[in-house]
């Protein structure tokens, strides 16, 4: 690095955010994560014998994953080498491909290449890599916030350690906003900010595990207010709430904590817990989700845990899904927290949606030669002269609207899909099955 390069760094590091300036340099700084980089554990042995082998970062913002890349770079014996996946091209990887071959062989150093953003690398971009992984020449630190088993090519996770980082505690993030206001060299130390206990609680809190969100609020909050006639900056929880305003969410419709949040959404109204269910309505709307994604997983699953337990339950969540289709938002929100509460306490079967299903599997492995003769269609051409049709008995023509008669395939004969539950309409279907066709377990 030459002298203009030196002083180009240094500016660089002064103007940047507190968020970035106030990163730990060595493993004893380190804030959270105890359950990966604790001491005694894999990964913090690794670090301070340096003796890593490749692993991959995956977690949300704010959480650690360059901060730990740095510190690495920090504490060991080979080349680091950074790049950044969002900018970085084929080109950029051969190079730093060629400069790990040219350290190892004139120095006998290995290289550690930090990849951030890794998921935005393609599939040829990862494969470049895989041979030099997989060789040696290279060790791998891949960050990223999408699950790696999902967007990071099988071959280098399997040739990789994969540590999960979790959104840091409010107490973690506390720690890091005291450290950032004493701090004299790269923190807030050299203004004179005083910060109420109540608005680092709340910073702390609204920054959702999200070390970034917080820092980057209080230097907003701190060289924004004006000083009071002593001098003191003060920072109150009014001043810390107009900083950080709306709670920082980890949400990517595409990402993990997409499906985990609607996952957690259908099990809540399935499992009857109206209130987790309209938290996690709330928690999507305010992320952004788009209403008609929620409306269709309310109407699933209004047929699949409901069912006929209350066939009101359909009703209610169609009439919901054209609802938002045709006001919108945000007043859908209403009609979405209706048939999501009216769903998640209604009573539930899912015996319909089992009944399809180990229907779909006989019809997959149970050979059939045909539709028994006496339903078959004889009104086509044809068809009454060869007797399709023929010994069949009109429902209607009997009293009650019944009469006993074999409907399935011969091979399937008193076969039972649908077994209703006991409860609520299901019970009193149960109960008139079982008087219609009483050698039928239902």
């Amino acid at each position: 690095m030459n002298l203009f390069e030196i002083g180009s760094a240094n500016v660089l590091k002064k103007e940047a955010p507190l968020a970035a300036r106030m990163r730990p340099s060595s493993i004893n700084e380190w804030v959270g994560q105890e359950h990966i980089v604790g001491k005694n554990t894999l990964l913090y042995r690794a670090i301070v014998a340096d003796r890593l082998s490749s692993l991959v970062l995956y977690g949300p913002p704010g959480t650690g994953k360059t901060t730990l890349a740095r510190i690495i770079a920090g504490t060991t014996q080979s080349v680091f080498t950074q790049i950044n996946a969002t900018a970085a091209g084929i080109k950029d990887i051969q190079r730093a491909i060629e400069e790990a071959k040219s350290n190892l062989a004139l120095y006998s150093k290995r290289t550690i290449l930090f990849v951030d953003e890794i998921h935005r690398f393609n599939k040829l971009q990862q494969d470049a890599l895989l041979p030099y992984v997989e060789d040696g020449t290279l060790i791998l630190i891949g960050a990223t916030t999408e699950n790696p088993y999902f967007e990071v090519n099988k071959a280098l996770v399997s040739r990789s350690m994969v540590f999960e980082l979790y959104p840091l505690t409010i107490s973690d993030i506390t720690t890091l906003l005291r450290r950032a206001i004493s701090d004299t060299d790269n923190g807030l130390g050299f203004l004179p900010v005083h910060i109420d206990e109540d608005a680092i609680t709340f910073l702390a809190d609204r920054a959702n595990g999200d070390a970034r969100t917080a820092l980057n609020a209080l230097e907003l909050a701190a060289i924004t207010t004006e000083p009071a006639q002593d001098g003191r900056i003060m920072i109150d929880r009014h001043v810390a709430a107009a900083c950080i305003q709306k709670r920082a969410l980890c949400y990517e419709k595409n990402g993990d904590n997409h499906y985990d949040t609607i996952s957690a959404f259908i099990k809540s109204m399935r499992g009857s817990d109206p209130d987790a269910a309209v938290y996690y309505l709330a928690r999507m709307l305010y992320a952004g989700e788009d209403p008609k994604f929620i409306a269709r997983r309310v109407v699933i699953c209004a047929s699949e845990d409901v069912g006929n337990a209350d066939p009101h339950a359909l009703m209610v969540a169609m009439a919901a899904a054209q609802a938002v289709d045709f006001i919108g938002m945000p007043e859908a929100q209403i009609v979405l927290s209706q048939a999501v509460t009216y769903i998640a306490c209604a009573p539930k079967s899912n015996a319909a949606c089992a009944a399809i299903f180990a229907a779909r599997d006989d019809v997959a492995n149970i050979p059939i030669k045909s539709v028994p003769n006496h339903l078959r269609d004889a009104g086509h051409k044809g068809a009454g002269a060869l007797g399709h049709g023929a010994g069949y008995q009109y429902a209607h023509s009997f009293p009650g609207n019944y009469v006993p008669q074999a409907y399935l395939p011969e091979e399937l004969a008193n076969k039972v899909y649908y077994k209703p539950s006991d409860n609520g309409v299901e019970k009193k279907i149960g109960e008139a099955l079982r008087k219609l066709r009483p050698g039928r377990e239902y």
